[in-house]
């Protein structure tokens, strides 16, 4: 018959087998729903345009340079703009950007640097709501401009 103690030891491996990936994977860009460092693609010049991530669901987005953080996201394009949507949640990176609002995002292994500015035009929302309808399947959870937090990817 197993002691207590033994079956108590035995359960510990494999979360410390996780928690060693988890830490050793903090240096890089985000893993799912966990946050992470700095992006490790190609640095590379701007595309002429960004219509090739009609095709794309998911990217990672870099946040604060001094101290990278990087998320994975949902993006949209729009006549040439490429957009990112936290709705009305203060999001970490969202309050990286206000900070400060230099970005990189990584589109597979490219990465590119960009500016984040907030959108507060309801035209541009709107176009920009149409778009991630089109692609996502669903309206943004929240359209209204003065209280969602979209943010227009634009060069450095």
């Amino acid at each position: 018959m197993m002691n207590e103690s033994k079956i108590r030891t035995s359960a510990i491996g494999p979360l410390v087998l996780f928690v060693i990936l988890i830490g050793s994977t903090l240096g890089c860009g985000p893993i799912l729903l966990i946050p992470g460092g700095q992006l490790t693609g190609n640095p590379s010049a701007l595309p002429s345009n960004w219509e090739f991530t009609k095709e794309i669901n998911t990217i990672q987005l870099e946040s604060r340079p001094s101290e990278p953080y990087s998320v994975n996201i949902w993006v949209t394009s729009v006549q040439n703009n490429l957009y990112l949507h936290a709705g009305a949640n203060r999001a970490n990176w969202i309050e990286n950007i206000e900070a400060d609002p230099r970005v990189r995002i990584q589109i597979l292994d490219q990465v590119y640097e960009l500016v984040a500015t907030r959108v507060d035009d309801a035209d541009e929302f709107s176009r920009f709501a149409d778009a991630y309808e089109e692609k996502y399947g669903s309206r943004p959870r929240n359209e209204n401009v003065d209280e969602a937090y979209l943010m227009r990817l634009d060069p450095r």
